[in-house]
Parts: structure tokens; sequence; C-alpha cells
């Protein structure tokens, strides 16, 4: 998740020229994990144990690409579905463009009708996304670690457990920011749910990543573990700003990553009955193999 752009009244922020047609600049971050990945950024998996479709998982990718277009059609959809902490906490639609000040200047943020309740943004913004490049990063990272927490906890088990995921790291965004009116808007969050559960869930499985410019194969406790701590570390620098500009939404990330991890604790310690998945089924072949859980 992200919070989205903030329209600058006057002139245009340093380094970026004026947006055609006017006085206004869209201030826009890059995609959630495209700093990070300077670093760390996970490509592939090792997925030999996956005999069946992560059929969830597939859905999901395919409704944030649904969503996207419909986005791209209907701008006014883009600001009235997303997440506006002011809205969630006042329990109110706002409809009008409001005028905050960041970073010194005076900034117009764009808003329009939204569902009723309003609380439905919570689930709504979970499916949009503020880019192609936010779209294409946050749908690579499902793909990656979805399909396995998929098999590990059943279709409909994983299928509430992303949504929870997504709750949770929006229930963290507001909480550092309860006033702010900037739209937020991402599957990040719940994707970083995803990421918590798979590190609890497989630590020892291969993650295929680009690792300080080189292509390297290394665990998953450290593939992930990177990212977390380097969402802690960005989070904690923007503490300051938190609902004032856009950028990069690190307490949803690790909101959500922090509700993955419980999860996955619970799945890998208190599921009693387990799903008839590939790695049961696995499992019952080769005791070897429950080392990846």
């Amino acid at each position: 998740m992200r919070p989205l752009w903030i329209r600058t009244v006057g002139r245009p922020a340093r380094g970026r020229r004026a947006a055609p047609g006017g006085r206004h600049n869209w201030i826009d971050a890059a995609a959630p994990g495209a700093d990070d990945g300077r670093v760390i950024f996970p490509i592939s998996d090792d997925d030999r144990g996956l005999i069946h479709p992560a059929w969830v998982t597939i859905g999901l990718v395919v409704a944030n690409v649904l969503v996207f277009v419909l986005q791209i059609k209907n701008p006014e959809f883009t600001y009235g579905w997303s997440v506006v902490p002011a809205e969630l906490v006042q329990g109110i639609d706002l409809t009008e463009p409001v005028a905050v000040r960041a970073g010194g200047e005076l900034a117009e943020v764009p808003q329009a009708p939204g569902p009723r309740p309003i609380h439905l943004t919570v689930l709504s913004a979970m499916f949009m996304h503020g880019g192609l490049m936010h779209l294409a990063g946050n749908m690579l990272f499902l793909w990656i670690f979805g399909d396995n927490v998929e098999h590990r906890f059943g279709h409909l088990r994983f299928l509430l457990f992303y949504l929870a995921s997504g709750v949770a790291a929006t229930a963290a965004q507001v909480a550092l920011g309860p006033h702010s009116v900037i739209p937020n808007l991402g599957a990040s969050g719940a994707i970083s749910g995803v990421m918590g559960a798979y590190l609890v869930l497989f630590p020892r499985n291969r993650v295929l990543a680009v690792f300080l410019y080189r292509l390297v194969s290394i665990p998953a406790l450290f593939a992930i573990g990177m990212w977390a701590l380097l969402q802690v570390i960005s989070g904690a620098g923007t503490l300051s700003s938190v609902g004032e500009t856009g950028g990069v939404a690190y307490a949803a990330h690790i909101g959500g990553f922090i509700a993955g991890v419980a999860a996955g604790v619970l799945a890998r310690f208190g599921m009693k009955s387990e799903p008839d998945t590939a790695f049961r089924r696995q499992y019952a072949r080769d005791d070897r193999f429950r080392r990846y859980w």
C-alpha cells in the first residue's frame, strides 16, 4: 500500500516539470519495494513441491489487473474508493479537494465520492494501484510467495488470511496518521502478510533474487528477513511525515507483515487438521520434506 498523489499549488517540486496545462505538479513515489530492490529483489522461488495451481492466488492477480483497468478508464474511482484515514476515523465521505500543507507548500488533495459505507474502501483499496509499475511489482511478489502459502493454508483459509492481512495493514497506516486526507491504495499490505507467513512456514525454501545487483539463490529467511528489516529502517525515517505526503506506506507493510507472521505461527503449530495439499502428500512420501515447514 502507498499514499496516492498530492497536487501542489504553485511552483513545481524541485527537479520536476509542471504538469501540462496548469500550475499543478503530481508528486508520485516509486512502487513499494522499488527502493528496496536496490539491495534485494526476489524474482522467483522453489515451487517443485506444488503439483496443482494456486487458484486463489491466480484469481487475486486477475482481480487486481481488472480493477487497474477500471482505474484507467475512471480516474475518479481511484480517489473515491481508496482508503482515506480521515474518512474512516470520522465516518464521512470527502468528495471535494482538500488543501493541506506539505513540505512547506500548499497542496491540493483530490477527492471523489466513495462507497457506502465508506469503510468498504478498506477492501476496495487492496485491489487498486497507483501505476503500472506499482501493479507489476505487487503482482510479482504475490505470484512468488502466494502459491506456497495458499497450498499450506488451503484455498478458503488463504483468501480470508489475505484479506485479514490487508485490513491489518490499513489499520496500522491509519493508526499513525488518523487525520490524513491523502488517499492510500495498493495490495502490498496484504502481500506483506503473505510474505510474513511464508517466512514462518518456509524459512529454508530457496528464493532466487537480485541481491546487490547479482542474481543469487538464498533461503527465504534471509530474502524476506532482509526485506522486512528494510521496511522497519525506511519506515522509521518517515514517521514524522506520515499522512502528509505521498510515498511508500511503510506502516502498512509492517502491519501486514506482523499479521502474516502471527498467522504463520498459528498455522505451523496450531492447525490440527492440515488441508490435503501438495506439502502434506510430499511429507507422506519423504520425511525430509518437513524441513521446509
